[in-house]
């Protein structure tokens, strides 16, 4: 099942901030996202497996309620530069702890404190939060970046690029994209 209209073809994204292959996988949707046809409905939806990706996924949705998407790709930025330094990413040991490291990000890029943490404890954050968790469980997503066409197929880097040689970097990726837009234009004929 999709929210889109009529005539629209939703794409599904499901990541997780900190995972290095939707990073590595970024370029290739920002260069798709600049040529998808008018009729696609990108969405991305956070993954909901363990207190890790909850925290970044509340954080994420935050961000998204907040109206700073751009933030969003500074928190992916980040989170990967923290990770690369073996630093904590955008996480505390404790959730009073996470509340605190991502509200000083959000104020160190132009949020005000007080309006993150009304986002970040809003209904609408935590209806977002829910129906992530919907999602990740309905199509059992078992890894990401991982991708539903329509609320019909899925799909995954490693799925569609099965027949890529090890020694050829990029492969999956470019085939994956390839696979998505197949689908997307087979789902708008029907």
């Amino acid at each position: 099942p999709t929210s889109v209209a009529p005539g629209k073809v939703e794409v599904v994204e499901v990541l997780w901030l900190a995972c290095p292959h939707c990073y590595a996988l970024e370029p290739y949707i920002g260069n798709w996202l600049k040529t998808k046809p008018s009729y696609v409905e990108f969405v991305r939806v956070p993954v909901m497996w363990q207190p890790i990706h909850r925290a970044h996924a509340r954080l994420y949705y935050t961000l998204e309620a907040l109206g700073r998407q751009d933030l969003i790709a500074k928190a992916f930025d980040t989170i990967h530069d923290l990770a690369e330094r073996k630093l904590p990413p955008l996480v505390g040991s404790s959730d009073d702890e996470t509340f605190r490291v991502q509200q000083q990000f959000a104020t160190q890029n132009g949020v005000s404190a007080d309006d993150f943490a009304k986002a970040y404890n809003s209904f609408t954050v935590s209806s977002n939060l829910q129906r992530a968790e919907q999602l990740t469980q309905r199509y059992h997503v078992e890894g990401v970046p991982f991708f539903v066409v329509n609320g019909k197929y899925t799909t995954e880097v490693a799925k569609a690029g099965h027949d890529c040689a090890q020694t050829t970097p990029s492969c999956g990726e470019k085939k994956l994209i390839e696979l998505i837009g197949d689908l997307v234009a087979t789902e708008h004929r029907h």
